[in-house]
């Protein structure tokens, strides 16, 4: 069921809530009507429907956490793999997008398999239907753009106390996201530059593209302003998907993902081509340090819309069809540190 957002949010609304509830989101919704021209399109409908339970296998644990601070409380899953056995161990921090929870993220991604393979906590964090009816990391809100405050204050707050009760390798410590997650996972690791040493990102947006729902509609459907992007510069190595049939996140934000780590100029971008057998094909550019280790990588998937690339059907947002981005994401990960 693919709707219009501004429809599917007036009809999960009068689903999900009771009268004097959808009072209130009906002036919601009027907020909305003035922009429903221009809003992309999201399948919603997994809010009716239940999550995904993501596989646990014999010894790991899936464990259910909760952070708090001024600026809220937001609930968690941490993924341990049966290989700790007490170990330094690196941190992934998964930020799911709209709709999804970390069960359903970690079942798509198969974050937590990889995980097992290469040793690595998992940390997903949560999104409260109370901040965002439908489950969307704030990106576009001026507050949860800032350090000290909003959401990234959370997540940041969130990920010290796992390091704190874990053997975390500090200097190991990564976070990355999907859509609305991939867009907050760029903010987080933007302002937090000393406790995330690199940034993964699927169909997100750059950090600054907007502070408020029009700004963050044009900048999803036409890509961020020059100048947001040249006015945000960003640090860390980042590693970048996006399909370019993507049309919920238009795929010139990819681009200006890497424009805006002001990628230094000497030496030439690598850029291969790829497939997957019976699937999309792919042209990865990859930006190389003076230190011979990459600063930035961006996989364009050729034909690949909003999902997942090379993610399983057992979530939702996923696209099987495409160059497996959490195994590439860590690999990215490991050759960076």
């Amino acid at each position: 069921m693919k709707l219009p957002l501004f429809s599917q949010l007036r009809s999960s609304a009068q689903k999900l809530f009771n009268r004097s509830t959808r009072q209130a989101v009906e002036q919601a919704m009027d907020t909305l009507r003035q922009h429903q021209s221009s809003l992309p399109v999201i399948d919603l409908s997994s809010l009716l429907q239940p999550a995904p339970v993501a596989r646990v296998p014999r010894d790991a644990r899936f464990i259910e956490g909760s952070y708090s601070n001024h600026a809220g409380s937001r609930q968690y899953k941490l993924y341990v793999p049966a290989s700790y056995h007490g170990q330094p161990m690196p941190l992934l921090v998964m930020l799911h997008g709209c709709t999804q929870d970390p069960d359903d993220f970690a079942a798509g991604t198969q974050m937590n398999q990889l995980a097992e393979e290469n040793q690595y906590f998992v940390l997903y964090p949560a999104q409260s239907p109370a901040a965002n009816q439908a489950k969307c990391w704030n990106w576009f809100n001026a507050i949860d753009q800032q350090r000290g405050q909003g959401e990234p204050s959370i997540i940041a707050g969130m990920t010290e106390q796992v390091m704190a009760d874990y053997p975390v390798i500090e200097e190991q410590v990564y976070v990355a996201g999907l859509s609305a997650g991939g867009a907050m996972a760029v903010i987080v690791g933007t302002l937090y530059p000393e406790l995330f040493a690199a940034v993964g990102v699927h169909s997100g947006l750059p950090y600054g593209s907007a502070q408020d729902l029009p700004s963050a509609l044009s900048a999803m459907k036409r890509g961020a302003s020059s100048m947001a992007v040249a006015s945000s510069p960003a640090s860390q190595p980042i590693i970048v998907f996006h399909g370019d049939s993507d049309t919920t996140v238009n795929p010139r934000n990819g681009e200006q993902l890497l424009a805006q780590r002001q990628l230094p100029q000497h030496g030439k971008a690598e850029i291969r081509s790829g497939g997957v057998p019976n699937g999309h094909r792919y042209t990865r550019t990859t930006h190389m340090g003076s230190n011979g280790k990459p600063l930035g990588e961006h996989w364009l998937v050729h034909g690949a819309g909003h999902a997942w690339s090379g993610g399983s059907a057992n979530g939702s947002y996923t696209d099987g069809r495409g160059p497996n981005a959490s195994r590439e994401m860590l690999r990215f990960f490991r050759t960076v540190r």
